[in-house]
C-alpha cells in the first residue's frame, strides 16, 4: 500500500532547464499501452498524470511545444525541454491547453503517481504483467465508471474552458 502523498510535487527534465510544480493531485493517472505511446516514449507504455494546466506552475524556462500526430488524427502538443529534449507533458486535442498530461517519470518522486487505470491493453507488450489492482481495459473507458467523484467535479468545472478551446479548433480561430 502506498503512503499518502503530500502535494505539491515538483519535477523537471534531465538538465534542469524545465522545472514545474503540480499543486494538487492529478485528476487521474493513465498508463497507456497503445502503439503510439510506445513509439513516442520508446518504452512499453506511457504513464501520464492528467491535471488542470493552471494547477501546474512553471518554475524554470518554458518548454518548447512540439506538434505531433496522434492515432485520433487530431494530433497533440508535446512539451519538451529545448536543451535536453525530455518530454515533460502533453496537451491532447480533446482539451488542448486546458489540461496537461504530465509524464510521471519526470516527477522528482514518480512513486507518488501510480497508474489508476491501464488503457489500450489490447496492444500492450506481451511481457508486461499488469499487477497492483489498477483496472485494465482493451481500449479506452467510461470516465464516470473509474474517476473518483472529486475528479469528476473538477472536470465539470473545466468543461466551459474545454468547450471554448474546441470551438477555436472547429472555426480555425
Amino acid at each position: 500500500m502506498h503512503s499518502p502523498v503530500e502535494y505539491p510535487l515538483e519535477g523537471g527534465c534531465d538538465c534542469g532547464t524545465i522545472r514545474y510544480r503540480m499543486e494538487t493531485r492529478p485528476l487521474f493517472v493513465h498508463c497507456c499501452h497503445c502503439r503510439w505511446c510506445q513509439r513516442e516514449s520508446g518504452a512499453a507504455f506511457a504513464l501520464n498524470a492528467m491535471i488542470e494546466s493552471d494547477r501546474v506552475v512553471n518554475l524554470g524556462a518554458p518548454p518548447e511545444l512540439v506538434d505531433t500526430p496522434s492515432d485520433s488524427g487530431l494530433g497533440q502538443q508535446i512539451a519538451r525541454c529545448p536543451h535536453c529534449r525530455v518530454a515533460v507533458w502533453s496537451h491532447y486535442a480533446g482539451a488542448g491547453p486546458v489540461t496537461k498530461f504530465v509524464r510521471v517519470g519526470t516527477l522528482d518522486n514518480p512513486d507518488a503517481c501510480p497508474p489508476e487505470i491501464h488503457i489500450f491493453t489490447r496492444s500492450k507488450q506481451p511481457w508486461v504483467n499488469l499487477q497492483g489492482g489498477a483496472p485494465a481495459v482493451d481500449e479506452y473507458y467510461e470516465r464516470d465508471d473509474h474517476w473518483p467523484p472529486d475528479s469528476l467535479k473538477r472536470r465539470e468545472a473545466l468543461l466551459p474552458a474545454i468547450q471554448a478551446y474546441q470551438a477555436t479548433r472547429t472555426t480555425g480561430l
